[in-house]
């Protein structure tokens, strides 16, 4: 089934809280920048984390795995994103929380199973009719999620392509732009998209876009030349998840954008990795493992653990990276207490990176590339309050009032957030200290009645 893209004759705007990480930030001898790539402090883990990406390109991380251990809010995601960044732009990265392998859908294991082949990916070369050029303009069209009426997604979008010699507009279906929404897709990048399938590859940052903030490298390149449409060998790349997807469905074209509801045969993935063992083979494609990150990592139970050990085993193994903010906790079936709520066997083969709490200059400057990143532009005292919330409080509190706070602007008529839309915008929204204290005085107050 083709993805609908029509031209057309003739915003909402992307903001994710790690889209802008291009790396770790680190200079030749790995020593990490103050900042760079997007990322900020925490030099000791981006240093660490750097000596891993270079075991990884070497072959010596089979069989193990990574920990990043510290408190909440110090930066344990942006490092695991950072790190799939240096690994190379096509690396599959998949982000998921321990609780989710819990379902009344499918077995535990099996959730776990799809989330290790969503992060192993195939890059094949093909010869398609795609359309290529840059961005010069992206208009999402939002709606209510049917699932979750409180976020939106896109229905549809209208995308304009140009090169040095043309440029058309075209409507998009919503599952084209589901990807530009999470692959970060802006104006000003250069992409190619398969028009059969709806692929999108982010080729590069064209080299006569404006950069929004000078917060990391980017990969420049210049405006295609020539037609829109035209036919490129198109190099992409698929996870084992999604041909296994493709098999089970056994419905001809590929797609992976049609979601599968049950769990995957044993037989369908054994057919999967010997085709693909067959297209290696034959040089039209080649494997590329990508990065699993487990947060909460102690809500997974021995089990799992059990399963996880032995995985990383694998020749077709992902790079394992495990998130905790716990010290020690109990291992879910088991009345064992252990560090992080991890059993110590599968503890001897991760290598453990740890997190820090930010200075305050830390917290102003991430502050900023925040705000920046979510188009909210802000006064020296609005910037000076939020670094104050976000030293007493928490960063995660601070970032969270940005956009509070530039409602209020808005409804002031302004353009720009001032100390007062901070103040007022805090005085709407607790903190979770504060919420906990006011709670707890409540319960001693029925308690003495």
């Amino acid at each position: 089934m083709a993805v609908e893209i029509r031209e057309i004759a003739q915003k909402f705007e992307r903001i994710s809280a790690h889209s802008h990480i291009g790396g770790l930030g680190l200079d030749e001898n790995l020593r990490a920048k103050d900042v760079a790539d997007g990322l900020v402090g925490q030099k000791r883990a981006r240093e660490a984390a750097g000596i891993i990406v270079r075991l990884i390109k070497e072959g010596k991380m089979a069989g193990r795995g990574i920990l990043i251990a510290g408190p909440p809010g110090t930066g344990k995601t942006a490092i695991a994103v950072a790190i799939s960044k240096e690994l190379g732009k096509d690396i599959p990265f998949v982000h998921v929380s321990a609780s989710e392998f819990y379902s009344t859908e499918m077995k535990k294991t099996e959730a776990l199973i799809q989330a290790m082949r969503k992060a192993i990916g195939v890059r094949i070369k093909e010869t398609r009719v795609v359309l290529e050029g840059e961005v010069v303009g992206l208009d999402y069209n939002m709606v209510p999620n049917p699932y979750n009426p409180t976020q939106k997604i896109p229905e549809s979008a209208t995308l304009t392509l140009a090169t040095t010699d043309e440029q058309k507009t075209f409507s998009v279906s919503g599952r084209l732009a589901l990807q530009f929404l999470y692959q970060g897709i802006e104006v000003g990048d250069v992409i190619v998209i398969d028009k059969e399938t709806g692929r999108v590859a982010k080729v590069g940052r064209s080299k006569k876009a404006k950069k929004k903030f000078d917060i990391g490298d980017y990969e420049l390149v210049d405006v295609p030349k020539g037609r829109i449409e035209k036919e490129k060998e198109f190099t992409y790349v698929i996870t084992l998840h999604d041909l296994d997807e493709a098999n089970a469905r056994r419905g001809g074209i590929f797609s992976i954008f049609e979601p599968v509801s049950k769990e995957i045969d044993n037989e369908v993935r054994e057919a999967v990795d010997e085709q693909v063992k067959k297209w290696v083979e034959e040089g039209r494609a080649e494997l590329v493992p990508g990065v699993l990150f487990i947060d909460e990592t102690h809500l997974m139970d021995i089990e799992l653990f059990a399963f996880m050990n032995r995985a990383m085993e694998s020749e077709m193994a992902p790079i394992i990276i495990l998130a905790s903010n716990r010290g020690f906790a109990k291992i879910r079936g088991t009345d064992m207490v252990a560090p992080h709520g991890i059993p110590p066997d599968l503890l001897d083969r991760l290598l453990i990176i740890t997190t820090e709490p930010y200075s305050e200059e830390e917290i102003r400057t991430i502050i900023e590339i925040r705000a920046a990143e979510s188009g909210i532009t802000l006064s020296k005292e609005a910037l000076d309050k939020l670094t104050e919330l976000g030293v007493k409080n928490s960063l995660r509190y601070a970032i969270q009032l940005l956009a509070p706070a530039n409602e209020l602007a808005k409804l002031r008529n302004s353009g720009k957030v001032e100390l007062e839309d901070v103040e007022r915008a805090s005085q709407l929204f607790v903190d979770v200290s504060q919420s906990s204290e006011y709670l707890k005085r409540w319960e001693e107050r029925m308690l003495g009645m």
